[in-house]
């Protein structure tokens, strides 16, 4: 038996990381997959509230968070993990820990003024007005993918549309395919989406 896969969302801030991660989620989910969740914002509040935001702490939290998702894949489980990890050295690091066979980089693109007008929160203005230190897209920089597995650009494609994009990449990659079997239970023959999504895995 195989292990898993991991599918790594990186992008800026409000780029829409989370919004595919959870959608792609709950259609696995709703099919049947063994499939794990790790969202930036929630991993560190749950499991690492104590990391900062510099360079050197962003590196360390996430070479922490591949420590639990490996833990995932030992278990044969999909797992989706939506983090900024806004450096390709971090990155290539976590491509080399977690198993570069088992690693599916998804670049969710999106520009920054996009970005900027969708965070409700207001923390691109905070950060622009230096209230936030070392904020991705503003303090400190983002280092965009230079061939991710799959690019997705958020502000042209809608989430359905991204999602299918995804499937698409597995469809055409067999050798990735094979790993989202679960064993004993059987993958569904097709995944369908709302938007008519018609995806064989």
């Amino acid at each position: 038996m195989r292990e898993g896969i991991c599918i790594w969302f990186t992008g800026l801030p409000s780029s829409g990381k989370s919004t595919l991660a959870r959608r792609l989620f709950s259609l696995l989910q709703e099919k049947g997959y063994l499939v794990k969740l790790f969202d930036g914002d929630e991993v560190r509040e749950k499991f690492f509230p104590e990391a900062g935001f510099s360079k050197e702490a962003r590196i360390n939290y996430l070479l922490k968070v591949a420590e639990l998702v490996k833990k995932e894949l030992s278990q044969n489980q999909i797992v989706i993990c939506a983090f900024v990890s806004p450096y390709r050295e971090i990155r290539e690091k976590l491509r080399k820990e977690i198993g570069k066979n088992r690693f599916v980089e998804v670049f969710v693109d999106c520009p920054l003024e996009v970005c900027e007008k969708r965070n409700t929160r207001g923390l691109y203005r905070l950060a622009r007005e230096g209230k936030i230190e070392n904020f991705t897209g503003i303090s400190d920089p983002y280092e965009p993918p230079e061939k991710p597995e799959i690019h997705l650009r958020t502000d042209l494609l809608s989430v359905e549309e991204c999602v299918e994009k995804i499937f698409s990449y597995f469809l055409i990659n067999k050798n990735k395919e094979e790993d989202f079997s679960k064993g004993e239970i059987k993958a569904p023959e097709k995944l369908k989406s709302s938007a008519g999504l018609d995806a064989l895995f």
